[in-house]
């Protein structure tokens, strides 16, 4: 069935469909409709994500409002982008402090996700380092055996390396490409967090893939405060994860990426 069909079948007046530049895991685009613009995702893993929308919304995180989802399609509000601005980054730093700052009961979330191949195993455990080992890094000690030994000796060490609990609300994929920075009538911060992978663990998770691809503006740290004491020496362990997926997902290009955080984390 095609993308417009599905559409019609949700209630939409559709007048025109426009591809958007959206993650290499889905389609995205925008709806001229007789009411306005909307944004629709379409994907396997849409109707999580729009859960995730819903749990950040209640959390009080600027996310782009859930309108309408099924499994594989998820209709959201339009929020025209902008530039970024200092008041823009402040707010989504002091908003990712209270996301940080909200404890849920354990490390994890009440659904599995995927980054396409990449399956991530979000069952809820009440020791953080075991969350880390077991569920992001020891899964790809099977898919790539020549790093399988240096992995394997990372996570021994976790314990003594990481908090023993960790339950803080993350995003879960927070590079600077999912920050969205909008001129929304009515918005008087101006950003959003988009396309989440939210979990419950330690927030240096997202400090860490914040810093991956680039470093946010000083404005996102006057709202966010100051982090934790010594994170910048635990930013390979948790940048690993991400720079592993990407080696999984695109191949061998992340190569020198992956041995970097190797070994930053391992001299942690």
């Amino acid at each position: 069935m095609d993308l417009t069909t599905r559409l019609q079948e949700l209630g939409l007046d559709i007048r025109r469909l426009t591809r958007l530049q959206g993650g290499d895991l889905s389609e995205v685009f925008r709806l001229e409709t007789a009411d306005g613009t909307l944004v629709a995702k379409s994907g396997p893993q849409v109707g999580i994500e729009a859960r995730m929308l819903e749990a950040l919304a209640a959390a009080g995180a600027p996310v782009p409002r859930v309108l309408q989802a099924t499994d594989t399609l998820l209709i959201m509000q339009d929020l025209p982008e902008a530039p970024a601005t200092p008041e823009g980054w402040r707010a989504l730093g002091r908003a990712l402090r209270q996301m940080h700052d909200l404890e849920g009961a354990a490390s994890g979330w009440t659904e599995d996700y995927a980054f396409g191949a990449v399956r991530l195993d979000n069952r809820p455990t009440s020791d953080w380092p075991l969350f880390w080992a077991e569920r992001r890094l020891l899964p790809f000690a099977r898919t790539f055996p020549d790093l399988a030994s240096q992995i394997e000796q990372l996570c021994t060490r976790l314990p003594d390396l990481l908090p023993a609990r960790a339950t803080g609300l993350l995003h879960g994929d927070l590079w600077s490409g999912n920050l969205h920075f909008s001129s929304a009538p009515g918005d008087s911060s101006g950003g959003y967090f988009i396309d989440l992978a939210c979990y419950h663990g330690d927030g240096e998770v997202d400090l860490a893939m914040l810093h991956l691809f680039g470093t946010p503006a000083p404005a996102f740290w006057d709202g966010y405060g100051a982090p934790a004491t010594g994170w910048q020496s635990r930013m390979g362990l948790y940048q690993l994860f991400p720079a592993l997926v990407h080696l999984r997902l695109f191949g061998a290009g992340y190569r020198g990426m992956v041995e970097r955080c190797l070994s930053d984390a391992l001299i942690a």
